[in-house]
């Protein structure tokens, strides 16, 4: 069974549930790891105050016991502590009584940059909220979630994922990054940035260059694309290299007693779409977060008449949360590769089908 992820909930809704199919039995999760992620993705300079609301925590529905995986579906649940205040206008059925909370009155005025007016007309609703509630980037909790799993899955075979963030408003180092910050805050404005996921540890022959599906970097641009508010992905040096020569562009080979090595990383860790034994480098960039508490012109679905957009909750900005979600995004699709890769009902199977081939192909990390 390949190693899948499918996502449910909303926004303001219940909760947020992650199932994970494929995964083999015996892996051992560790609680407080996934937790910690989820408390990463809530952190960073310019998230808005719902942060402090949420405090999300992992609970577990199905497919584990004592900390190990069975084998079998695992499902995970990631609760919306403010749902309290949403439980009349996020009612699954239609609510009884008078209204009262939060979301009780239709959003009929799009933001520009969101799905709002996109996702109405494709879906024929009635209400913004039918359409932003999923949109919104708050599910990316379930996927960081599901990240921390899958980095655990990659920690078997001495793989290790990390993130950091390359620049926010096109600002560079924390002290410049926090006035960045600062100003866009006191304008009432968002920033959007760049953050870079490595990948250490991983041997070469993840991915196939087979067929486009099969893919790793294609595979890696998607997830990072498919993340809200993310606008470009580049694997290793990037676009860099198509201002460059060949003989500037690529990583030459060399060999000593301890086998292939590369003395640079141009490609990323990545050719022809398979991994080839290089730490693996992507980076995402994000634009500004479409919620301004200084909202940009829209046009009101009933009335079809001049407004400005829906202003709700929003962070300045969120790149060091997208750091967290991309690091996640990363650790999954690298996941699916190397279950692909080396198959086992069991976490010992995967193991020793890994060390089997790493015996095959004469190589270790360095």
């Amino acid at each position: 069974m390949p190693l899948e992820l499918t996502t449910a909930g909303e926004s303001h809704g219940p909760a947020l549930i992650a199932l994970i199919t494929g995964l083999p039995a015996g892996l051992r999760l560790d609680r407080d790891a996934i937790d910690s992620d989820l408390w990463r993705r809530q952190q960073g300079y310019g998230r808005s105050p719902r942060q402090k609301l949420e405090s999300d925590k992992v609970e577990v529905l199905t497919g584990l016991r004592q900390g190990r995986t069975l084998g079998t579906p695992l499902t995970l649940l990631v609760h919306n502590r403010d749902h309290k205040n949403w439980t009349w206008g996020m009612a699954p059925w239609p609510p009884e009584g008078e209204r009262q909370g939060k979301g009780t009155q239709a959003v009929t005025l799009p933001r520009p940059g969101h799905a709002d007016l996109a996702g109405v007309m494709k879906y024929d609703l009635p209400d913004v909220r039918d359409a932003l509630e999923r949109a919104s980037a708050r599910h990316t909790a379930a996927n960081v979630a599901a990240g921390g799993v899958a980095k655990a899955l990659l920690a078997t075979i001495s793989a290790r994922v990390e993130s950091r963030v390359v620049a926010v408003g096109g600002a560079e180092g924390e002290e410049a990054i926090r006035d960045a910050i600062d100003d866009a805050r006191k304008a009432r404005d968002t920033l959007g940035g760049t953050i870079e996921v490595t990948v250490r540890g991983l041997p070469p022959g993840l991915g196939s260059y087979a067929t486009k599906a099969d893919r790793l970097d294609g595979n890696l641009a998607w997830t990072l694309l498919a993340t809200q508010a993310v606008k470009a992905v580049e694997v290793g040096d990037g676009l860099a290299l198509a201002s460059t020569r060949g003989s500037d562009a690529h990583d030459e080979i060399f060999r000593d007693e301890r086998g292939f090595y590369r003395e640079s990383n141009r490609a990323g860790g990545l050719e022809a779409g398979l991994t080839n034994g290089q730490p693996l480098v992507v980076r995402c960039s994000m634009k500004p977060l479409p919620t301004l508490m200084r909202p940009l012109r829209s046009v009101d679905l009933e009335t079809k008449e001049a407004g400005n957009a829906l202003v709700e909750r929003s962070d300045v900005s969120a790149v060091e949360a997208l750091a967290v979600v991309a690091e996640a995004a990363v650790a999954f699709e690298i996941a699916i590769a190397a279950r692909d890769k080396f198959g086992g009902d069991s976490i010992g199977d995967f193991v020793a089908a890994r060390d089997a081939y790493l015996e095959r192909i004469d190589w270790s990390p360095r």
